[in-house]
């Protein structure tokens, strides 16, 4: 692959190539993410557990890439890029595999754990990796690129998982998110160059840039949008099918109506952030918190429910896009180090909204942790509005 790239040099020419391979990485990692949310109930029934235990395989995933997404640059400082990236696509491989022929929750446990190792690490970089594959100027087309990558797997993950798992059972739907792994994991052996680690990473620096003003605040913002957000979306089948009352073939449709959206907000979350990114930052959850409120209200109706699912997936679709631009605007100088706490808060996010809803879903259903996701939702555009700064914030002297 030709001598090793210096740590934070911008190449001459852009390595389209190798962007385009980590965006097969992301499609790989989020699909794997989000299987559980359409495959919940079945999985539960196959493995002889409630589907707020089989839920936990979400938080798993989320409290291992938490801790993966914190250590994971100071851990591999010293290791070419390349191969981080690749040792990534391999346990997202073996994490499928091991899933897919899971006989029960501890075996699926450590399956969705190797996931969460590869998650964390993944996206912790992905912004810094993609400033060393473009030039400057091509960074945010890059960065854009591989965001879509979110986006198809927000589309494939969660209808056509339910539709597959229904057609063909499960474990084969896991079976064929390791094919997806092997496919990002031989892309990338054939595209990404040599990117010589920059050594300078540490759990010092993490502490520095979190200690930086409004950045912890900003944190405490993403990790209330984001815990509402997963409350809400990892118990959406249970609640189609109980609340709404819909079969599999309603639920696949309504997921995908919410998938597509959902790609369609990651494009109206662009347009808005050019016009006042504290705005965007604030309506997206105000929105999603009605929203919430709306269905734990009127869910009962699946033509009301469709809609309001579908309006949830464009509102969501523009969070990820907002609030990593915040990162890059008011962190621009520790792209890796603010990245990891960018993943961390929402990772811990993905983790909490999936184990307070499992144990709301526990006590009052699934209506109950809409409910809740919505409170949440609305707390964190209060929190938003109410100090999160949008300008770079200085390094202390």
């Amino acid at each position: 692959m030709g001598s090793a790239r210096p740590a934070g040099a911008a190449p001459m020419e852009p390595a389209w190539g190798a962007v385009f391979s980590l965006t097969l990485g992301v499609f790989g990692l989020v699909t794997a993410e989000f299987l559980p949310a359409s495959l919940l109930t079945p999985m539960a029934a196959d493995l002889h557990m409630t589907e707020a235990m089989a839920g936990q395989a979400v938080t798993a995933t989320a409290m291992v890439a938490l801790v993966a997404s914190l250590l994971i640059s100071a851990a591999t400082r010293r290791i070419d890029r390349r191969h981080v990236l690749l040792a990534f696509s391999v346990l997202l491989l073996v994490s499928n595999l091991m899933v897919a022929f899971a006989p029960d929750l501890l075996s699926l446990l450590v399956g969705r754990v190797l996931l969460g190792v590869a998650l964390g690490g993944f996206w912790a970089m992905s912004a810094a990796i993609a400033m060393r594959l473009v030039p400057e100027a091509m960074i945010p087309r890059a960065l854009s690129m591989i965001f879509s990558g979110v986006s198809a797997a927000t589309v494939f993950a969660a209808p056509v998982g339910s539709y597959l798992g229904d057609l063909l059972g499960w474990r084969a739907v896991f079976l064929m998110a390791g094919g997806l792994g092997f496919v990002a994991l031989v892309a990338q052996f054939l595209t990404l160059p040599r990117m010589a680690p920059n050594g300078h990473t540490s759990l010092r620096t993490l502490g520095e840039v979190l200690a930086r003003p409004g950045v912890g605040f900003g944190m405490l913002s993403i990790i209330l949008v984001f815990t509402g957000h997963f409350a809400l979306f990892t118990y959406v089948r249970p609640f189609l099918e109980t609340v709404t009352g819909v079969g599999i073939s309603g639920v696949s449709g309504i997921l995908l109506g919410f998938g597509v959206a959902n790609f369609a907000g990651t494009y109206l979350g662009g347009a808005l952030l050019e016009r006042s990114m504290r705005l965007t930052l604030a309506v997206m959850p105000l929105t999603m918190g009605l929203l919430g409120l709306g269905l734990a209200a009127l869910g009962g109706s699946p033509v009301v429910a469709s809609a309001l699912i579908a309006l949830w997936g464009v509102a969501f679709g523009a969070v990820p896009v907002a609030w990593s631009t915040w990162i890059t605007r008011t962190v621009p100088d520790e792209a890796e180090s603010a990245g990891g706490l960018f993943v961390a808060a929402v990772q811990l996010a993905i983790a909490t909204g999936a184990a307070a809803g499992g144990a709301i879903f526990g006590i009052t259903g699934a209506s109950g942790v809409f409910g809740v996701s919505g409170v949440v939702l609305l707390l964190a555009a209060m929190v938003v509005l109410g100090g999160v700064r949008t300008r770079a914030v200085a390094v202390a002297a």
